[in-house]
């Protein structure tokens, strides 16, 4: 009998392809779990990028302190083959950006006192173009109160004694549009609302620093001005509020910038605060406003009209401008054969009118002798109207441009709206001057057709504006 033997070489090992995940520790940041997804391998060699090293599967490792770290893995198979896999971690501490709030045991924050501090526009890239706070002197009790905030998410706001009279919360009282003392019995609506909760207290918050986000609660607890809500207008205090946030740090101070959008109305605010670490450079509170503008001289007219025909063809009402276009001499849009007429050009702003002045130089127009204004608008029939666009809406009125820097908040106006609106034919429309006849500061008489609080745009037509 003859035995054979047959020998076989042994087939070299798969190579090994080295990989892992990670998962950095909820409770200690500073600790990662490194799970092994290798194959082909019976052995394995971990750099952790911090000069420390492992032949574990499966290790878990702790940094020694915050940073980036490049991970090396090498995976070795039966035959001493070997692969790498390597992959940047970077290890941060949660709460670091939670200290460029908070500080370490407390930050207090006030309202920038350098350019503008807040203010209101249709988008982030138009911020405070429609109107914006200073330090000027115009509301000083607002810049002296104090918000700060603590690790523990508690925050505590000081009002140092005065309020400002927000003017959509305090309309009709007596602190309308002033700095006023904090206390809970001033603290009322005109219609005996109590909003005392406003007042200088402690409540909480909640910061989200990668979605930008920052949360107080209690109620009565806001940053910026009392009215913003999280998502619109409020008149009295929530039970909480959600901003949008961001904060800069600069050399000597940090910048904490606040916002919220209403896209409903088209409104974006946002507010600015500061921290000083160095106090020499936090500019002190500007206490009272420097007089601004001029009073006019005054004009009593006993003629006083504008047809709009031509350039020529007014009574001392020549000037005119606003953010609304009209140019005079077109063609009427229901007889072309007719007398011309203005184009009332709407733009698409929020809050818009076209204004009339006293030519060549703006006067305050005392309206003794004058107890009816008329004018005449067409709306063509094909204006569409819709929810969130233009509206069936005439607002006539007058203003002061000349010693009221806003304007806007004490004019003497006049709305229209609704079946009172007529489409399609030329209406004329006429106004009681009584209340008008009471000022002697009014300067400018202003138009505006569709409504405001959107950019809705259209294209109307007036005629003959006369005081009777």
């Amino acid at each position: 009998m003859i035995t054979f033997i047959s020998c076989k070489e042994e087939e070299p090992a798969p190579d090994p392809i080295a990989s892992f995940q990670y998962a950095i520790s909820e409770t200690n940041f500073l600790e990662v779990t490194f799970t092994n997804y290798s194959q082909n391998a019976v052995s394995y060699s971990w750099d952790f990028g911090d000069t420390q090293t492992s032949t574990l599967e499966n290790p878990v490792h702790a940094y020694a302190t915050v940073g980036s770290y490049v991970v090396v893995l090498t995976a070795t198979n039966k035959d001493g083959a070997t692969h790498t896999f390597s992959e940047t971690i970077t290890i941060t501490d949660p709460l670091a950006a939670i200290r460029i709030l908070t500080g370490d045991e407390g930050k207090t924050w006030k309202l920038y006192r350098v350019d503008r501090s807040m203010g209101i526009g249709p988008d982030l890239a138009g911020a405070g173009i429609w109107w914006g706070l200073t330090n000027d002197g115009s509301r000083p009790c607002l810049y002296k109160q104090t918000f700060t905030f603590y690790p523990d998410g508690s925050f505590v706001f000081d009002d140092n004694g005065m309020i400002w009279g927000e003017g959509d919360i305090f309309a009709d009282t007596e602190f309308f549009e002033t700095c006023f003392p904090a206390e809970a019995a001033n603290m009322v609506k005109a219609d005996g609302t109590d909003v005392s909760a406003w007042l200088g207290g402690t409540h909480a918050f909640e910061f989200n620093p990668s979605a930008g986000k920052i949360t107080v609660t209690g109620t009565g607890a806001y940053l910026g001005i009392v009215k913003c809500g999280t998502s619109g207008y409020v008149g009295v205090p929530q039970e909480s509020v959600t901003y949008d946030i961001s904060i800069e740090e600069f050399e000597g101070y940090d910048l904490m910038t606040i916002s919220v959008t209403y896209p409903a109305d088209g409104h974006y605010w946002d507010f600015k605060y500061a921290s000083y670490s160095n106090t020499t450079l936090e500019p002190e509170v500007v206490e009272e406003a420097e007089e601004w503008g001029e009073n006019l001289e005054d004009v009593t007219p006993t003629s006083l009209f504008h047809t709009f025909e031509t350039e020529t063809s007014f009574e001392l009402l020549g000037a005119i401008g606003g953010t609304s276009v009209i140019t005079v001499g077109v063609d009427d849009p229901a007889n072309a054969a007719a007398t011309k007429v203005g184009k009332f050009e709407r733009i698409a702003s929020q809050y818009q009118e076209a204004q009339l002045r006293i030519s060549p130089d703006p006067k305050d127009i005392q309206f003794d002798n004058f107890t009816t204004a008329k004018i005449d608008i067409y709306i063509p029939a094909e204006t569409v109207f819709a929810e969130g666009g233009l509206l069936r809406h005439i607002v006539f009125g007058f203003g002061d441009l000349s010693q009221t820097q806003e304007w806007w908040n004490s004019p003497v106006q006049f709305v229209k709206e609704g079946d009172a609106v007529i489409v399609g034919e030329w209406t004329t429309y006429e106004f009681d001057l009584t209340d008008v006849k009471a000022r002697q500061d009014l300067d400018m008489i202003f138009l505006g057709i569709g409504g405001g609080g959107h950019t809705a745009v259209g294209t109307f037509y007036v005629r003959n504006l006369t005081f009777e």
